[in-house]
């Protein structure tokens, strides 16, 4: 039997003991990024088998298997980066947990896309190419697939760098480069490209200037009233039914395509019949809420809670129906051109291929989404569930307003440009309230202007890497995708 360690060799075995532990924590430290990236080519290999499960009789099924492949890599990555728009203001005003969340948004996402999921879809985006200037189907087939390799590439590396990016840019780009790499310049609709081109200003513009109006009129009508209470309980119910009846127009027009064409009238009366009824069963419930409360502007935060978690979840549905064709529209481009041996502008995409699109946006979500969704929700500035609730309102409001005006505009523009409009009023508000002359005897200390620069509501940083991410979006997928059409013309050629 060995003698007891003594003193000195106890804090050996003490220090060697907490080596042991340091190196076991930074081994699953590092192992935990590489489950996700197992899990995801899992899913990825998963998605190619069901396409040769469907494909397996024919002669060219390689291609379907890894355009299939392709497909969900890339509606992993639209999870990964997209979805953090819808989730980001909730989680960020502290509305929703972050498991919360991503169990919420994964849910909306797929029921979205499987229920109210573009049954057709302009396979070629919106109408970027003309698929008559194409020579043969093989051609066709090879841009389709650079589109979807080089659109998925640039989500990649955008949610890398921290940059919540345009998935419908990224394909618009993709589809465009490989476009003219395959059928020169006079292949794109340079007409759609323009209006593509007006929607980068114009939606994040839209969206932060309607976000900040909203908080500016919560700011007036509820929060710098004398009896904050009273004020929530006549205004609270009337912002929860516009954002119902916001939403019950955006589903309108956009859920019930399949079933029936709805114009913008119908959906709007719709959305008016929603709105009228959510306010008259929320008005008595928060007026209930709201007994006891103290008059302070934590209570009307309480009040904002519940319709934000329901806003972020209708976002995501929303989403779910509109952006799944990002991830599989050039795939059932691909389908369709193998299957019949030619292209058309429109396709019906197959179960199969949605059900790919469906569950690769919540699998992308789930292992990769809270770094952006934490970027949005809490590093460009700070939310509260009334700035969170503005943005989320703004979002879903100037989606109608394009759709309206025909603009293909971008999910993540919008939400992304609320969360800099609720920011930048608050700065443009802290300087005015500063500047005023009763400020320096009331309760706001003056501040001298260097400090003012310095205490700045928007990150500067975050807020030029999001608008440079932005604007070489469809410029750096066209490249990309042009390369990768050469690349596989040469390979398989």
């Amino acid at each position: 039997m060995g003698k007891a360690p003594q003193g000195s060799q106890w804090k050996t075995l003490d220090t060697d003991l907490n080596r042991i532990s340091q190196v076991e924590m930074a081994t699953a430290y590092v192992a935990r990024p590489m489950v996700g990236l197992g899990l995801a080519l899992a899913f990825i290999v998963i998605a190619a088998v069901v396409a040769a499960v469907f494909f397996g009789q024919t002669p060219v099924s390689f291609v379907v298997v890894a355009a299939a492949a392709f497909g969900a890599y890339m509606a992993v990555n639209i999870g990964a980066n997209d979805v953090a728009n819808n989730m980001g203001p909730a989680v960020g005003a502290n509305a929703l947990t972050m498991g919360g969340a991503i169990v919420i948004a994964a849910l909306c996402e797929s029921a979205g896309a499987l229920l109210a999921g573009g049954d057709v879809v302009s396979t070629i985006s919106k109408g970027i190419i003309d698929p008559a200037s194409f020579e043969d189907t093989q051609v066709f087939i090879w841009a389709m697939m650079a589109a979807l390799i080089s659109s998925a590439l640039w989500v990649n590396l955008a949610t890398w760098v921290g940059a919540p990016v345009s998935t419908t840019h990224s394909v618009v780009g993709g589809v465009m480069g490989a476009g003219i790499a395959a059928a020169g310049l006079t292949a794109v609709n340079w007409a759609s490209m323009s209006k593509i081109a007006a929607s980068w200003v114009i939606s994040p513009v839209l969206g932060g200037a309607i976000a900040a109006m909203f908080l500016a009129f919560i700011k007036a009508r509820i929060l710098y009233q004398e009896d904050k209470i009273a004020a929530s309980r006549k205004w609270v119910p009337v912002l929860i039914g516009v954002m119902a009846g916001v939403f019950g127009t955006y589903l309108a027009m956009k859920g019930l395509k399949k079933i029936i064409k709805i114009d913008i009238t119908t959906a709007l009366l719709v959305g008016a019949v929603i709105g009228a009824l959510v306010y008259a069963i929320s008005a008595p419930l928060i007026h209930r809420k709201s007994e006891g409360m103290e008059n302070r502007n934590k209570s009307v935060k309480v009040l904002f809670g519940v319709p934000l978690v329901f806003s972020a979840a209708l976002l995501s549905f929303a989403h779910g129906a509109n952006d799944v064709a990002n991830a599989v529209g050039p795939l059932a481009a691909i389908v369709h051109a193998t299957e019949f041996g030619g292209f058309e502008a429109k396709v019906t995409i197959p179960l199969w291929v949605m059900v790919i699109g469906a569950f690769g946006i919540s699998f992308g979500l789930f292992l990769f989404g809270p770094k952006l969704i934490r970027m949005v929700g809490s590093q460009i500035t700070k939310l509260n569930p009334m700035r969170a609730y503005c943005v989320a309102l703004s979002a879903a409001i100037t989606v109608i307003i394009a759709s309206w005006l025909g603009l293909p505009v971008s999910s993540t523009h919008i939400a992304v440009g609320g969360v800099f409009g609720v920011g930048f009023y608050r700065e443009w508000h802290m300087e005015r309230r500063l500047r005023r002359p009763d400020v320096a005897v009331g309760n706001v200390k003056r501040i001298a202007p260097e400090e003012r620069r310095r205490r700045k509501l928007v990150r500067r940083s975050h807020f030029m890497t999001i608008v440079a991410a932005w604007v070489i979006t469809v410029p750096a997928a066209a490249c990309m995708s042009g390369v990768v059409f050469y690349i596989l013309n040469a390979v398989v050629g």
